[in-house]
């Protein structure tokens, strides 16, 4: 149930982004909708209106989905808290560790001879 809501609301957010770069921007940099004179299908008013209502129903529909999907991947979990998990008594410090003595050196090697090529 939880993958199937998951790949709807992928496709949601995947025709919300479409349906966004589809509008008249200020600058009209990816505007598809309107423009061309009066002769299109659709005049430049009805196609903005209609990419509007689309977006807004898209992205009610998106939240829907993420509320969703919030509630059902939360539906078996129990509360925890991490203070539940602290111990009951004060906290005694360990006692610190005597520090190893340090190896004696070991022996330089002895003079090694030259390698012929």
């Amino acid at each position: 149930m939880i993958i199937l809501l998951f790949v709807v609301h992928v496709l949601i957010a995947i025709a919300l982004v479409g349906v966004i770069l589809l509008q008249k921007s200020e600058g009209g940099a990816f505007g598809m909708g309107g423009g061309g004179g009066m002769s299109g299908f659709m005049t430049g008013r009805s196609t903005a209106n209609l990419l509007t209502r689309t977006t807004a129903i898209l992205a009610a529909v998106f939240m829907v989905t993420s509320i969703l999907l919030v509630k059902l991947s939360y539906s078996g979990h129990t509360q925890h808290s991490i203070l539940q998990d602290m111990p009951s008594g004060p906290a005694v410090p360990a006692a610190p560790k005597a520090p190893k003595a340090p190896a004696a050196p070991a022996a330089p090697p002895g003079p090694s001879v030259p390698l012929a090529k």
